[in-house]
């Protein structure tokens, strides 16, 4: 008699499991959920989302060894770096987003408020993998580490930087020649 009582609940268990993955693939074929860009995510969604990606983050860079990020050759080719790939998105002291920056959803963090949310390991592992369906490229496709780390070292200075030592930077750049 229990065994036969203890069959019913697995049986009805199974029987609701069936039916919720019918009702998910239901709603993905349908069509009804939108995915447009300026289409703000319901707040479940982007708890979902945003909790997966730092969970996600946190996990894969555990146990990356992190270099020396305090040498001023360092910051200053992670700032050149930077300035050529980045800010356009993520912004600077002084420096607003790009337009592009404007129409991605999830938005790019603005680096300047939030690079110390994360370790250097953290940011080196975004850095270089990239986040999928967020508009951040995988940079360790076309850098190399040395060239990430030099940037991550450069992002851990953005919090405490202000525009005027921003730009002291942007002078001390190397230009480019004219031909």
């Amino acid at each position: 008699m229990v065994a036969q009582r203890t069959w019913r609940w697995v049986g009805l268990i199974i029987g609701i499991i069936i039916v919720l993955i019918a009702l998910g693939i239901l709603f993905i074929y349908s069509g009804i959920y939108s995915v447009a860009a300026n289409y703000p995510d319901s707040a479940p969604s982007a708890w979902v989302l945003s909790t997966t990606m730092e969970r996600s983050v946190r996990y894969h860079a555990e146990g990356i060894k992190i270099p020396n990020l305090n040498n001023p050759k360092m910051v200053q080719a992670g700032f050149e770096h930077y300035q050529e790939d980045c800010v356009m998105c993520h912004g600077a002291p002084g420096v607003k987003v790009g337009e592009v920056s404007r129409g991605l959803n999830p938005a790019p963090p603005e680096l300047t408020e939030v690079a110390n949310d994360w370790k250097p390991n953290e940011l080196f592992w975004i850095t270089r993998n990239g986040i999928r369906m967020t508009g951040m490229p995988a940079w360790g496709v076309v850098d190399s580490d040395k060239e990430i780390w030099r940037t991550v070292a450069f992002m851990q200075k953005l919090p405490s930087m202000t525009p005027s030592e921003y730009k002291k930077l942007d002078h001390q750049a190397p230009q480019p020649e004219e031909p």
